[in-house]
């Protein structure tokens, strides 16, 4: 099942790092508050390298989260895990923001002589 949940972030736990027979773990609980008329409170997982998207978002942002949520069974009890698989920081206007981090302007593309305009130099000055 694969969901998506909006809300402010008001709280990261601590982080949890563990070893699993498929090799090292990191798990970063967190909490968001979702904005309805009666607004609930959602503790969500996120894993491994999601674990750092997590630890970069500034608390009380508002954030779009896509998540799936799976239930298992363990000694005749029940226990539900909501995992988070994308993470997208919104503005104040509910629009996806741009990345926070790295460099990823898009190159300059060369115009075709073709598609210039006729009778235009090309004289720029660099």
């Amino acid at each position: 099942m694969s969901l998506e949940i909006t809300g402010k972030l008001i709280s990261i736990l601590p982080v949890e790092n563990g070893q699993g027979k498929n090799g090292p773990w990191t798990k970063q609980p967190f909490i968001i508050e979702t904005e309805e008329q009666y607004p609930k409170k959602v503790c969500i997982s996120a894993w491994n390298d999601n674990a750092k998207t997590i630890q970069g978002i500034k608390p009380f942002s508002t954030v779009k989260i896509a998540i799936s949520v799976e239930s298992r069974e363990y000694n005749g009890r029940w226990y539900t895990d909501i995992r988070s698989w994308k993470v997208e920081i919104m503005n104040a206007s509910g629009a996806e923001m741009d990345k926070p981090a790295g460099n990823f302007a898009a190159p300059p593309v060369a115009v075709p002589a073709d598609i210039q305009s006729e009778g235009q130099e090309d004289d720029l000055p660099f």
